[in-house]
């Protein structure tokens, strides 16, 4: 996906957890954060509490979600993605995207990667890999319009 691309529709879910959105939820209110991520991958899970702590500290300001993207057929087991949800203190909507559906609407490759949209839904920064919550930090921060 390139940037300012408009955010796609949310369409394709195997399955939600902790409450479903459309695009229309997200979009002309406020900034969006959408996470990918997988039960099988080590950063994603490094990384959960920073993006719980993002999802808490701008629950206001600042729309988080997450898609579930499955790395193998063990990934698919539904009860094990709601068991590392859980573990992991995922309440944010997560969409489970057992056909990649969503993934390749988004021509997303990588787990953990980040999707920082506008209040407007425009792309306005994109981020894959383990590290890097500062420059995460930094951009949230610019679409938020908060100094640094």
């Amino acid at each position: 996906m390139k940037l300012r691309s408009p955010m796609p529709e949310l369409d394709g879910a195997t399955e939600w957890l902790n409450g479903q959105l459309t695009k229309d939820d997200l979009v002309g209110k406020k900034p969006t954060l959408i996470h990918f991520w997988s039960i099988s991958c080590h950063l994603c899970k490094e990384a959960m509490p920073d993006i719980n702590a993002f999802r808490d500290q701008y629950k206001d300001d600042l729309n988080v979600m997450s898609v579930h993207m499955p790395r193998s057929e063990k990934d698919l087991d539904i009860e094990e993605i709601k068991k590392v949800a859980a573990e992991h203190d995922i309440t944010q909507p997560t969409f489970v995207d057992s056909e990649h559906k969503l993934t390749d609407t988004f021509e997303n490759q990588y787990v953990p990667s980040y999707y920082v949209f506008d209040a407007e839904g425009q792309l306005r920064h994109f981020q894959a890999g383990g590290g890097g919550m500062k420059m995460l930090t930094k951009r949230v921060n610019r679409v938020l319009g908060i100094k640094e």
